[in-house]
């Protein structure tokens, strides 16, 4: 692709059912997992952490049993080193590489001597699980976290979230339950690869052995999430309303938690694809042709949304989803679709801070990230609460929503947590489930379903049109981004209108945000490098018109070639 130029690469299948030529072989995957072994000397095959731990997959030898007692080996000896001698909740997603990794891991940890906390019913555990179960283990009598002390627990989560059948991943939460940060997550990849070329040597218990060791502990992890729910949710509201609310677990780990919702507050909720298939065949495909279950994706809910469209929505007043893991969520309304995920977080941050949560920190902010709508920005104005604006990644909200900085973290990606209805922390990662239930709580309570409300938004806020695009680039220009400021920017408008704003850190908490955000009264571009691939992101807005956004991001291509070049 020339330099310059846009481009949003569509498939010709995106949207269609898969065909038996799009699934992956399980036996091969899983085959590989355990049979092919890494070289430490080829950098794709090294242990990489990025923003939410170690993923790849057993074909490209990038996930294979070398890795994880390797990565496993080294969060064992962080653990030990920073103090952490508490229990270790594991939880694991429907990925077919996903238990496997989870038996090798308990290996490891048995042999190293670790408390682990597995499911008693040895069901899938979803991310945002594991983080709530941590952070409840780690609270103190008064009500408050501990982070330091004796009997501190922390986790992992097998899991490559939303990432195709064929992928793995593998995430380490300290005991701040949620996404470890980068000196963390850089300690234990370093370890894990001095490790990697020797991983036969790392000690391990057999699985068979292992799981019948004193040292696993079975936990009720759906009973422990689901009952501490309706300290998060207004069940109330909606049970009083007779709202329908349907689910699509995308065939993930959140499945199963959906019936005991109804079984213990008498809800009205119904599962409408229940089936967990390691091959996804019940999938239509993703924009760039593969089966990937993003539930905010129009192209990987089409199936559902037509179904719904052909005499389902009878059955519903809206239908929820969640990925692979849960940790992340989408949100379906009748006459409308798939809702963006930018314009759900506008919804949702006026309706919660609008009223229906006075437990609630009298200034805790609206975090988000600084590639999410300003729709978001002009919502929070309206409502005079405080906006935070952090970098691109969850794990900049972990700090703000323990010290109630923040009472709502939200990204453009559809990822979102917020606090209990009491204020306490509810969750330091992702939750999938919660924006689902609130969805319903919201159209309870209003009597509007979330697009609806959107609508009114717009109304008063002006419509917005939204894009995010990537552009080739090569290893030495992703490396200028660091070093950007915004004296590189040489340009003084952006799509006819004055910059206002050239950011290389992010306003709420001064963080370096690894590129660049301009802004102007009625549109914005921030470009920063893909963490994986030879690519730069550019994601852009306008609330003037569709014509503006393309200039926009067409201009944006322009100012950061011309500030890389330089």
């Amino acid at each position: 692709m020339p330099r310059g130029t846009i481009s949003l690469m569509v498939a010709n299948n995106a949207g269609k059912p898969a065909t038996p030529a799009d699934l992956i072989n399980v036996d091969e995957v899983i085959g590989k997992y355990y049979d092919v072994v890494p070289d430490p000397s080829v950098p794709e095959q090294r242990v990489s952490f990025g923003t939410s731990g170690h993923r790849g997959s057993s074909l490209k030898t990038s996930f294979n049993e070398a890795h994880i007692v390797a990565i496993t080996q080294a969060i064992a000896e962080y653990r030990k080193k920073a103090g952490v001698n508490g229990p270790l909740y594991i939880g694991r997603d429907t990925h077919a590489l996903s238990e496997p990794a989870w038996k090798t891991a308990i290996e490891v940890l048995v042999a190293n001597g670790v408390r682990v906390r597995i499911d008693s019913r040895d069901d899938f555990t979803p991310t945002p699980v594991v983080s709530q179960a941590i952070l409840t283990h780690n609270r103190a009598a008064d009500g408050t976290q501990r982070f330091t002390g004796d009997g501190l627990a922390d986790g992992i989560v097998v899991t490559p979230s939303h990432n195709p059948p064929t992928d793995g991943g593998f995430k380490y939460d300290p005991v701040t339950g949620g996404p470890a940060p980068a000196d963390v997550t850089n300690a234990i990849a370093d370890r894990a690869n001095e490790l990697l070329g020797d991983f036969k040597n790392v000690k391990r218990v057999p699985f068979e052995q292992a799981i019948k060791s004193d040292l696993v502990e079975r936990f009720d992890y759906r009973d422990h999430y689901v009952s501490d729910l309706e300290n998060v949710i207004d069940f109330d509201v909606i049970r009083s309303s007779g709202v329908r609310l349907g689910i699509d677990p995308l065939g993930g780990a959140s499945v199963n938690y959906w019936p005991l919702m109804n079984e213990k507050f008498n809800l009205a909720i119904d599962v409408v694809r229940p089936q967990v298939d390691p091959t996804w065949s019940f999938m239509t495909i993703d924009h760039d042709g593969k089966i990937r279950m993003d539930p905010s994706s129009p192209y990987a809910m089409k199936g559902l949304v037509d179904s719904l469209n052909n005499g389902a929505w009878d059955k519903y007043d809206l239908v929820g989803g969640t990925d692979p893991d849960a940790d992340r969520h989408g949100i379906v309304c009748p006459n409308w679709g798939v809702m963006n995920p930018n314009h759900y977080i506008a919804v949702c941050v006026e309706y919660l801070f609008g009223g229906n949560r006075p437990g609630w920190p009298e200034n805790a902010g609206i975090g988000k990230t600084l590639v999410s709508s300003s729709l978001i920005d002009r919502v929070a104005a309206s409502i005079n609460a405080k906006l935070v604006e952090v970098p691109v990644g969850f794990k900049w909200f972990v700090d703000p929503l323990f010290k109630g900085e923040v009472a709502f973290g939200g990204e453009e990606s559809s990822g979102m947590s917020f606090l209990r209805k009491d204020g306490r922390v509810w969750t330091t990662d992702k939750d999938g489930l919660i924006p689902d239930l609130l969805a319903a709580e919201i159209t309870a309570k209003t009597g509007k379903n979330p697009a609806q409300l959107h609508q009114e938004q717009v109304e008063r806020f002006g419509e917005s049109w939204y894009k995010r695009v990537d552009t080739p680039t090569t290893l030495e220009q992703k490396q200028k981004f660091a070093k950007l400021t915004g004296d590189d920017v040489a340009a003084t408008q952006l799509a006819g209108e004055d910059i206002t704003a050239k950011l290389t850190e992010a306003p709420g908490n001064h963080a370096k945000i690894g590129g660049l955000k301009v802004t102007t009264k009625n549109n914005w571009f921030a470009a920063r490098p893909s963490g994986t691939e030879n690519i730069y992101k550019v994601y852009a807005e306008s609330f003037e018109s569709p014509e503006a956004l393309d200039k926009v991001l067409a201009e944006a291509t322009e100012v950061v070639d011309k500030a890389l070049a330089d």
